[in-house]
């Protein structure tokens, strides 16, 4: 049987006080006498009380807290962000509530929704492809809005991110210095990022005189994708000489399809990714990615939006937090 939730009127019992009292200790301790204070703290650690912060969210102005939309929970990349934007927040006593939307536009724009409904001061999105719906809430809701890991595709008010098509093209630059010359890109999920990467790459590929080739998938990448999309680009290409993957996972996976196929990298199959995860430096060869400053993104776009929200008015172009090509030892 589900327990009974303890409310104020239970601490205000068990510490021989006025609801109110216990109000006031939660809003703001200092208002409440030092020795009030502690019994009031051990009675609602005794009870496990547990704020109702709802209605002080709905009814406030201001909820001192923010959204934020991440396509997936299980790519690295928006753990990274997540983690340098909640540094900034925690700091501020700000509290983050995230959503996720898998990459769909109209998911976002149901989670978009019920944060809103939760009052939120701003809203950090990851995507710069958003329904008509999502755009009209965000017009009537009238507070902050950054968007994240672009710098380059107009944004609807701030955005912190880098150049994923000039990123990708030099990463492909790269590959090609090497004296590789029949280059594939292997993508998933077919996001917006994963196609201004295949561009990044068909650009330096027809710079260079060569034809461009993808390999794509609309499923999620992981290390397994990487292994299948690399057999398919050595069915579909037999020539293939070098792979550019649109971020590590893949990468990672078709290196270790090497390995099972005898193959030698970077001599007989050159690999690089994307982002500069953990695992590509520990892999052997070391990974050649582009490194991405995802924590600093989050902490930029989280203390632009709080700047905001406390009333700074200065329109900022996009801020370019930019990138670094890795060469690693696999190209």
């Amino acid at each position: 049987m589900k327990k009974k939730r303890p409310v104020l009127q239970d601490v205000a019992d068990r510490v021989g006080i006025t609801k109110m009292t216990v109000s006031r200790y939660l809003r703001n301790p200092e208002q409440v006498s030092v020795a009030l204070r502690d019994k009031i703290a051990v009675a609602l650690d005794e009870l496990g009380y547990i704020p109702n912060r709802a209605p002080d969210m709905l009814s406030n102005a201001t909820s001192r807290a923010i959204g934020v939309l991440l396509p997936s929970l299980t790519n690295q990349v928006f753990a990274d962000v997540l983690r340098g934007i909640e540094a900034v927040t925690d700091e501020a006593n700000y509290q983050t509530l995230v959503a996720h939307f898998g990459y769909n536009p109209q998911k976002e724009e149901l989670q978009l929704r019920s944060l809103l409904g939760w009052n939120i001061d701003g809203v950090i999105l990851t995507e710069r492809t958003h329904t008509p719906g999502t755009l009209r809430m965000l017009e009537v809701a009238g507070i902050p809005v950054i968007e994240v890991m672009d710098s380059v595709t107009p944004c609807l008010d701030m955005a912190v991110g880098f150049d994923n098509v000039e990123a990708a093209r030099q990463m492909t630059q790269a590959i090609l210095s090497k004296g590789h010359r029949h280059t594939v890109y292997l993508g998933a999920r077919l996001d917006e990022r994963t196609l201004q990467k295949q561009r990044g790459y068909e650009i330096a590929m027809r710079e260079a005189g060569l034809t461009p080739r993808s390999v794509m998938m609309e499923d999620a990448s992981s290390f397994s994708a990487g292994c299948d999309l690399l057999r398919e680009a050595q069915r579909l290409y037999p020539e293939t000489d070098s792979l550019f993957c649109t971020n590590d996972d893949l990468a990672v996976g078709a290196m270790f399809e090497c390995q099972r196929q005898g193959l030698q990298v970077p001599s007989q199959m050159a690999i690089a990714g994307f982002h500069g995860h953990d695992i590509s430096q520990v892999v052997t060869p070391q990974l050649a990615t582009v490194l991405t400053p995802r924590d600093r993104m989050g902490r930029e776009a989280a203390a632009l939006l709080l700047a905001r929200i406390a009333g700074e008015t200065s329109t900022c172009q996009p801020l370019d937090v930019g990138f670094e090509i890795s060469e690693g030892g696999s190209i």
